[in-house]
């Protein structure tokens, strides 16, 4: 079947089976690679991108419901203010050490940040749950969101004065 998805703004054809993840289409037919496999059941958030916004698994999401829907991946998280300041945070924090579920991280944390600009640790320990780290940089994850959270506000009020 023929798809024309939209993916970090910009329209990509794949002709791929209607029951094929859409993180095999990402990765396989788009050459994005920055959306990683982790355990294919949904579980551990190493493929998390954004549909609509929204923090979804790609891993279990076959491409069929993508519609028209708009896909972000690591790739694109850049574009967004979000995405951008959770980029910075992570760097400032160091977070990453071996890095394999960071994008599932980094695209979960922003989509926290969109829906909830100032979470507390509470919120973020209950969003990013579902997002596994082997190397144990739980700790460092929340500092990076509390910094990027600050960055967006400091951002918001220099564009509202």
């Amino acid at each position: 079947m023929r798809y024309s998805l939209h993916v970090n703004g910009k329209v990509m054809p794949a002709d791929v089976d209607a029951d094929t993840p859409l993180l095999w289409v990402l990765r396989d037919t788009l050459a994005l690679t920055g959306t990683k496999f982790g355990c294919g059941a949904a579980l551990c958030g190493a493929c998390t991108v954004h549909v609509d916004g929204l923090a979804k698994r790609a891993c279990v999401m076959p491409v069929s419901l993508v519609g028209g829907s708009q896909v972000r991946t690591i790739e694109g998280l850049g574009a967004t203010a979000a995405g951008r300041a959770v980029q910075q945070a992570w760097l400032d924090l160091q977070v990453v050490q071996c890095g394999y579920c960071q994008s599932g991280q980094l695209m979960q944390a922003a989509a926290l940040l969109e829906a909830n600009p100032d979470p507390g640790d509470d919120d973020i320990d209950k969003i990013m749950s579902g997002n596994i780290c082997r190397c144990g940089t739980y700790h460092r994850i929340r500092a990076a969101i509390k910094q990027a959270a600050r960055a967006l506000a400091q951002t918001d009020k220099r564009g509202a004065a």
